[in-house]
């Protein structure tokens, strides 16, 4: 079984379209968020010599939000909203339980 037909089983999804689609909105996303760390990080005057652990912390508290954003924002643009709704909502229900029994 290929690659796309395995992620069109985990996804489930019909299409091999839907899944390059899908992988488009995780590319721009990347790249967003990778960008947007530079500038970030350039206006909060951020350099290599500062600990890992400081920029570690301040990657988590502007970027890791901004990616989920971007993310929402490309999947509305190439038309995967609801598919990237649903796929945060159980990513984030995996780290934060909330209530289920």
């Amino acid at each position: 079984m290929s690659l796309l037909e395995k992620l069109k089983v985990r996804w489930n999804i019909k299409s091999t379209g839907q899944v390059l689609i899908i992988m488009l909105v995780f590319a721009c996303t990347g790249f967003s968020a990778l960008f947007a760390r530079k500038f970030v990080f350039g206006i909060l005057g951020i350099t290599e010599q500062d600990p890992f652990w400081f920029k570690t912390l301040i990657w988590l508290l502007t970027i890791l939000p901004l990616y989920q954003v971007f993310l929402l924002m490309y999947a509305a643009i190439f038309g995967q909203f609801e598919f990237f709704w649903a796929f945060m909502k159980k990513s984030f229900g995996r780290l934060i339980p909330y209530g289920k029994k």
